[in-house]
């Protein structure tokens, strides 16, 4: 589940998807279409990171902020649809897609949902809304005196003080923009009721991915009577506390990464030490001596040296979580470390730190886990994980500054239901592991849960996943999918050099 800033401070909350940017841009002389009591006018959804646009259609609906207090301010959510060629009966029903984080925007992802959900728009009109506090829904942006966007340091992981002191200046700067008590989730799953009835359908179809599957479930849970089919990927739990677990998921992963290093005789021949045990002592090297580093810049080829310190390589972790494509590096990376180079472990620091801000808006995921999992979070006694307590108390730094909003009693109750739900999980996943889902599949009895050999954290894309994914939408009916097409699925090899993995 993913978050902004810098990787730690923000989080493990949760989708991997690629970071978008939707800019609107009407045509004076277009015509407007109308769905509902909604009017939209042709817009272009744009990617910094996908070299497709894509044309939708794009609105405003006004909300109040604080629903008990309707004549109170408005905050205006931004919403996209995608239509469909079809026609036909898929017109009545069409499918919200809910975005990860917290604080990702439907919209900016819109790329990589036009390409995941390319099967099921032949049937449905595809609505994405951006969640209050992020895109264009009055986002929750941390703004200076000048305007301008407040940042943390992107060079190092930032202390828990830091980000303490980071969120009091920003809850300061949006106190007279937003009332951040009320950019959680309970009032997220009632936007999404208040668009539905706007464009007239009676029932809604779900795809959430990592906190966007904390949004379906409590939707289907509140709203069961306006919900046809769920598809959750990359599942958290109600009950599970966001970036409490975190430490042991990864662990997990790192381990089950390890176990294919030593399946593959190339992979154990360059790698003797494993993935596990390499991250331990180059955290440990510099945890006792931080090291000076000249590197290229990602983003700009620009020479730069900065100091790297254990806490960059939890950030190199954390890169691995968000970014699983790239976990395959982490061997090579970690070597060439162990070995005193640490110039391509800054790099990819840097990249991870630069990509996750991009992707998340801080302050709505603030808003969202300081209100739903702060205070549910329990420090283990002891920890001899590789990420210890310090992890999760980054991700509540933010908490005691912040204005901080409530949760209905019943909000961690395992989601109960006759509808039909398909739960996806990528084997590796170092976020929302497969014995998520497992938990969630027990009180859904007309559901059904799929693993995706060998990915990482989100599996729309993977393989024949988008085929799947239109016959579920277009038969609801998860138990009778023939999914056998998965088992050519596969882990991507580690890379014994930067050239790549051996033939």
């Amino acid at each position: 589940m993913r978050v902004s800033c810098r990787p730690l401070a923000t989080g493990a909350a949760l989708l991997l998807l690629a970071a978008c940017q939707a800019t609107p841009e009407a045509a004076p002389d277009a015509a407007q279409r109308q769905y509902g009591r909604l009017t939209f006018k042709p817009c272009t959804l744009t990617s910094t990171q996908a070299s497709d646009n894509v044309e939708a259609q794009c609105t405003t609906l006004q909300v109040a902020e604080n629903p008990a207090a309707p004549d109170g301010r408005k905050i205006g959510l931004n919403i996209a649809w995608l239509e469909t060629s079809n026609e036909g009966e898929g017109k009545h029903d069409p499918v919200f897609f809910l975005a990860g984080g917290p604080g990702q925007a439907a919209t900016e992802v819109a790329a990589v949902i036009n390409l995941a959900l390319r099967e099921v728009r032949k049937q449905r009109d595809i609505i994405l809304v951006d969640q209050r506090g992020t895109g264009k829904s009055n986002p929750l942006t941390c703004v200076g005196a000048d305007g301008k966007e407040m940042t943390l340091d992107d060079t190092a992981t930032p202390s828990t003080q830091l980000i303490a002191d980071f969120a009091r200046q920003c809850a300061a700067s949006l106190a007279d923009r937003a009332d951040t008590r009320f950019y959680t989730t309970t009032q997220a799953i009632a936007d999404i009721d208040t668009v539905r009835a706007a464009l007239g359908v009676d029932k809604i179809n779900l795809i959430g991915g990592s906190y966007g599957t904390r949004v379906a479930q409590q939707y289907a849970a509140h709203y069961p009577q306006h919900t046809r089919a769920v598809v959750i990927d990359g599942v958290a739990p109600n009950e599970v506390v966001v970036g409490g677990d975190f430490a042991n998921t990864f662990e997990a992963a790192i381990d089950l990464q390890a176990e294919q290093c030593r399946k593959d005789p190339v992979c154990a021949k360059r790698f003797p030490v494993d993935t596990r045990t390499q991250l331990k002592n180059v955290m440990t090297a510099l945890a006792k001596a931080p090291v000076e580093v000249e590197y290229r810049d990602p983003g700009t080829a620009e020479a730069k040296r900065d100091v790297l310190t254990a806490d960059s390589v939890t950030g190199l972790a954390f890169m691995f979580s968000y970014m699983p494509e790239l976990s395959s590096l982490l061997p090579v990376v970690l070597d060439e470390a162990a070995h005193g180079r640490y110039a391509s472990l800054a790099s990819l620091s840097k990249m991870a730190g630069r990509s996750l801000g991009v992707q998340m808006n801080r302050g709505m995921q603030w808003s969202v886990i300081c209100a739903e999992d702060a205070d549910r979070y329990q420090e283990p006694a002891t920890s001899d994980r590789l990420l210890g307590p310090e992890v999760a108390r980054m991700f509540f730094a933010a908490c005691p500054g912040w204005n901080v909003g409530t949760r209905p009693k019943d909000f961690t109750a395992p989601l109960k239901s006759d509808l039909p739900v398909l739960l996806l999980s990528g084997q590796f996943d170092p976020v929302t592991p497969p014995r998520y889902a497992e938990q969630v599949l027990k009180t859904l009895p007309n559901g059904r849960h799929l693993v995706a050999k060998g990915q990482g954290h989100g599996t729309l894309n993977a393989g024949c996943m988008p085929r799947l994914l239109g016959q579920f939408m277009d038969k609801a009916d998860a138990k009778s999918l023939d999914a056998t097409c998965l088992d050519s699925l596969s882990p991507v090899p580690a890379f014994t050099s930067f050239n790549g993995w051996a033939p």
